[in-house]
């Protein structure tokens, strides 16, 4: 029987009393050692969505319950240890080098004047050759590309040893070849065994590698389940609103005519 990481049940939120809800009646499943991925336009609520995983909203009414237990009963420092996250963008105040950048991940783990040890450095180093870039470790963070710099907070992140990996548009400013690498990374973090949860807007960086997909608009779930079944052309028609054609290739579903930006204004 297959663990359940995340469970999300009648979640509701909205930023203010009198705006529209960013998310509306949210249910959904993370299956551990899983990748899902959180599929829609700008503005359906993957980003809030993630938030509210994190802890960091709390929704006004539904419950988000982590390895069986509700995600309130977790210590912020328990919960930073269960949950790492890897933002849109991050801003690098100095000019740490990718090393000393995740060394940050293990923050979780030391007291308000403690320094790193030889564990913590340890870990450092294999978060960086996880996400591929131990050859960048003496680079300093500014310097990098966008790829780089993307793979550099996975290694940040997986720096902390969380059993879920949380991404918000992990994919959305890299070109191709970078897209390939990072979805790439994250399939190896699967095969060893972690849970990832990532946003996206792009059907197809999404069907490539997720095992279930969560398809929203404007903070309502349009279908969820495994990738090749919820992927087809009528939900993701309804997800975009605009016709979406999809066709199988290898197994996994192909989106044809990708004309979403337009698709993804109007769910903002």
């Amino acid at each position: 029987m297959t663990k359940t990481a995340i469970a999300v049940r009648d979640v509701a939120f909205r930023y203010g009393p009198t705006d529209p809800p960013a998310l509306d009646g949210v249910s959904a499943d993370v299956c551990a050692g899983s990748i899902t991925a959180i599929l829609g336009p700008n503005g359906s609520g993957k980003s809030t969505l993630l938030h509210v995983l994190l802890g960091l909203l709390a929704p006004e009414c539904g419950e988000v319950h982590l390895f069986g237990r509700p995600l309130g009963e977790h210590s912020r420092r328990e919960a930073s240890r269960l949950l790492g996250l890897v933002p849109q963008v991050e801003h690098v105040p100095f000019d740490l080098s990718v090393f000393e950048y995740a060394l940050l991940g293990r923050a979780p783990y030391l007291g308000l004047l403690d320094t790193p040890g030889p564990a913590d450095r340890a870990c450092a180093q294999s978060a960086l050759d996880a996400a591929g870039i131990a050859a960048l470790a003496r680079r300093p963070v500014p310097t990098l590309s966008g790829g780089e710099r993307q793979l550099a907070m996975v290694a940040r992140a997986l720096a902390q040893e969380p059993r879920v990996l949380l991404l918000d548009e992990p994919t959305s400013h890299l070109d191709l070849a970078n897209v390939r690498r990072t979805l790439g990374v994250l399939q190896s973090l699967r095969a060893d065994g972690r849970t990832i949860v990532l946003t996206t807007h792009d059907p197809n960086a999404a069907a490539a590698i997720a095992d279930d997909v969560l398809l929203m608009r404007q903070g309502r779930v349009i279908g969820s389940g495994p990738t090749g079944s919820v992927m087809n052309s009528e939900r993701l028609s309804a997800t975009y609103g605009v016709p979406v054609e999809v066709m199988a290739v290898r197994g996994r579903p192909l989106v044809l005519n990708h004309v979403l930006d337009g698709a993804a204004d109007q769910g903002a």
